[in-house]
């Protein structure tokens, strides 16, 4: 009597996912996958890297100011430019971490093309995580890798104390 010998199928290897937190409205786990449902942007980008001199290199994503915007960050509608107090918080699972302003990415400020890249140089990020991309940057400082968390911030006070014998300044 002969015996099958069968390999069983390695599982596939997982997506990589990443939280979407903070003062949010709709915080979720996202997937490279996910971010395909946004529009997707496509920029070549050469950044200065201080290991291993200038990289060139190709990135297709989402904004990150469309994704941020769709999981309703809590602005309070009643305070004029209320949104500008809010910060963002992206951090790589590398451990390496990046802190940007609501106004670097809104298009009423600032309007940094900040790309959440599901792709790079055509090869897909599914198994890695998405990358953090600011195009505009001549340095790669600030470039994350495998993106395991990004956190919207605006939970400190928006009107500090006003300073003695001084009255608070209007937003």
């Amino acid at each position: 009597m002969s015996q099958s010998l069968t390999q069983p199928t390695p599982p596939a290897p997982s997506l990589a996912d990443f939280a979407l937190t903070g003062d949010l409205a709709r915080p979720a786990r996202l997937t490279v996958p996910d971010l395909l449902a946004w529009p997707q942007h496509r920029v070549r980008v050469s950044f200065d890297c201080a290991t291993s001199g200038v990289q060139h290199h190709g990135f297709a994503g989402p904004l990150l100011h469309d994704v941020l915007r769709d999981a309703g960050p809590r602005f309070d509608p009643g305070r004029r430019k209320d949104r500008l107090r809010f910060l963002i918080a992206v951090a790589g699972a590398d451990g390496h971490h990046v802190l940007l302003t609501w106004a670097e990415i809104d298009p009423d400020f600032a309007d940094a093309p900040v790309l959440l890249a599901v792709g790079i140089d055509g090869t897909s990020l599914d198994r890695a995580g998405p990358q953090l991309v600011l195009p505009q940057d001549r340095c790669g400082a600030r470039h994350i890798s495998g993106i395991n968390a990004i956190r919207v911030d605006g939970c400190y006070p928006a009107r500090p104390p006003a300073a003695a014998g001084r009255p608070a300044s209007p937003d």
